[in-house]
């Protein structure tokens, strides 16, 4: 089989150009190594500090989580979408306390469709195993196929992927070992794509990995009792074959195991965990992972709304050879979660706190590993100068046809990071031309931003909202407050408060003590299979030979000071 970067035949000369242009944001060094300067959450800490936890674990969206253990170290990672860096890996010691520490590929092949937003497809939901002393991640491209890459170092660098499978609608891939040294994939459907859904199939693999060498084979059918099936995660254990699978929909649905002697079915079926008498809202899809010390427990996401797909953990046990998930006050096998509980027991050293970044200083030459772009960047959209400590966002054209923000590729957006927060930006803005405009933004399939704009000479901040917007509305904007002639050129604050329930009050400062609010208060709305994500942009609507640009010094995730 020929290697490829996307499915479908090409030359190979027109491969080898394409993998020298994948860059890959894989970093030397340890796995375990974080973020320089990155600091603890100050909104979201799930570690208690008394051997006890709270859910969610991860509170920002990670949609799909999959979770592998290599040693006394876990791996985690998750849906990306049309956000890149793709692919983004945590790690931990404890499953409770996590960090970001690499990314499969700052750019998402194929890069030229990619270079345009592409919300809601792209990486669909992963699977990471470890096999042969190496890291393997199955994902779907629904539109494209089924494509698998593979690191030393989870950290990166990770290879360039190969399609295992050219296919339109297979989604949710994961690859088994056989203790006989055969090799599996079992996947589910998209309805959007192949016109069905709620099927699982399994086809042979080869034992590298890299391509299927037999027919699909469906081994089990959710019509009669488990709608929406799908994101099917494949174990073997005690002689059986498991597939950990949701069903009833993201946000009402359930947790159904199958489990059958033969590799194809038949498949046992059971309901192993369900809301029940919580407030988390259908458990969806997840990984199986065990401890050093023999502990076993369970990781899935919640469907949160305007928040994403949040991170839970759940204690597991096995009873007569079926998982039970979460808390089971009745002892009928069937569990609902928990909301705080015991951290897992691990052989070794208790791990120190630690949470995924939030807030940047700016002070490397790297953006930390917060942050994504709406689709595949250019370099000269941004520059850190370590010098300055600053991040020089240059205001970037909007695209042709420009109807609204759901079109334009050069958002730099973090997933949000707790349900109530405040995030503020110190930016001093540098316009060249008429119409440059920089702003901080919440972005949804709703969104709004509060924005300093070059207006007839002068600065102008508002307030602007757009609803519906992947329709192709039209932005709505507050009346103009004019900036004082005597701070042009000097810092701004920019802030956006969430409340609880996502609701979002944008304010500005020049001094950082005192805030104007501006505008009405926003009902943040999520994405295209995304939460809403919180971030800048810096663009343009004059056709110009140059840009003008904003030095954003720092931005600040904090609480809400009422």
């Amino acid at each position: 089989m020929k290697t490829r970067l996307f499915c479908g035949a090409q030359p190979l000369a027109r491969l080898l150009r394409l993998v020298a242009l994948l860059i890959f944001t894989g970093l030397p060094g340890l796995a375990t190594a974080q973020t320089p300067g990155a600091a603890l959450s100050k909104v979201w800490v799930p570690d208690l500090g008394n051997g006890r936890y709270k859910n969610p674990v991860l509170y920002a969206d990670y949609s799909d989580p999959d979770v592998v253990r290599v040693g006394s170290d876990f791996y985690l990672t998750s849906s990306s979408f049309n956000c890149v860096p793709g692919l983004q890996i945590l790690h931990s010691k404890d499953l409770v306390n996590w960090t970001i520490i690499g990314s499969v590929f700052k750019e998402q092949p194929p890069l030229a469709r990619y270079r345009e937003p592409q919300h809601g497809n792209g990486v669909w939901a992963p699977a990471i195993r470890y096999h042969n002393q190496e890291f393997y991640i199955y994902y779907p491209d629904p539109d494209l196929g089924i494509f698998v890459t593979k690191a030393k170092n989870p950290a990166g660098p990770w290879s360039a992927p190969v399609c295992v499978k050219e296919a339109k609608g297979w989604i949710d891939p994961c690859p088994l070992w056989d203790t006989d040294g055969k090799a599996y994939l079992v996947h589910g459907f998209a309805g959007s794509r192949a016109g069905i859904k709620t099927i699982l199939a399994v086809s042979p693999m080869s034992a590298d990995g890299r391509r299927l060498t037999g027919d699909d084979v469906l081994v089990f059918d959710g019509h009669a009792g488990h709608p929406t099936l799908e994101g099917p995660k494949f174990y073997k254990r005690n002689g059986y074959y498991y597939i950990f699978a949701p069903a009833g929909g993201v946000p009402t649905g359930w947790q159904l195991v199958l489990r059958s002697k033969s590799v194809y079915g038949p498949y046992e079926e059971k309901i192993v965990m369900d809301q029940g008498k919580t407030p988390i809202n259908g458990p969806h899809q997840g990984a199986w992972v065990d401890t050093d010390a023999g502990e076993d427990w369970f990781l899935h996401f919640q469907d949160q709304g305007a928040y994403g797909r949040v991170v839970h953990l759940q204690p597991m046990v096995w009873k007569n050879d079926w998982p039970v998930i979460g808390e089971d006050p009745d002892g009928d096998g069937k569990g609902q979660p928990v909301l705080t509980y015991r951290k897992p027991r691990i052989k070794s050293p208790a791990q120190p706190l630690a949470t995924p970044p939030t807030s940047d200083g700016f002070a490397g030459t790297v953006l930390g590993r917060q942050w994504q772009w709406h689709a595949n960047p250019q370099d000269y959209w941004a520059y850190l100068n370590p010098t300055a400590g600053a991040l020089r966002l240059y205001s970037v054209p909007l695209p042709e046809g420009y109807k609204n923000l759901w079109q334009v590729p050069n958002l730099l957006l973090q997933k949000l990071p707790a349900d109530v927060f405040t995030a503020t930006a110190k930016l001093t803005f540098s316009p060249r031309v008429e119409g440059e405009k920089v702003a901080l933004l919440m972005m949804g399939l709703d969104y709004a931003y509060i924005s300093l704009t070059n207006q007839g000479g002068k600065l102008q901040l508002s307030q602007s909202v757009c609803k519906d917007a992947d329709k192709g509305t039209a932005e709505t904007s507050t009346p103009a407050v004019e900036v004082p002639a005597a701070r042009a050129g000097q810092p701004l604050y920019l802030r956006v408060a969430v409340k609880a329930g996502a609701k979002c009050q944008f304010s500005y400062s020049f001094d950082n003590r005192t805030f104007e609010p501006l505008g009405a208060e926003f009902q943040a709305r999520e994405g295209k299979w995304i939460g809403a994500k919180v971030g800048l942009f810096c663009s343009r609507t004059t056709k110009f030979n140059d840009s003008g640009n904003a030095d954003v010094d720092w931005f600040n995730i904090e609480k809400i000071v009422y």
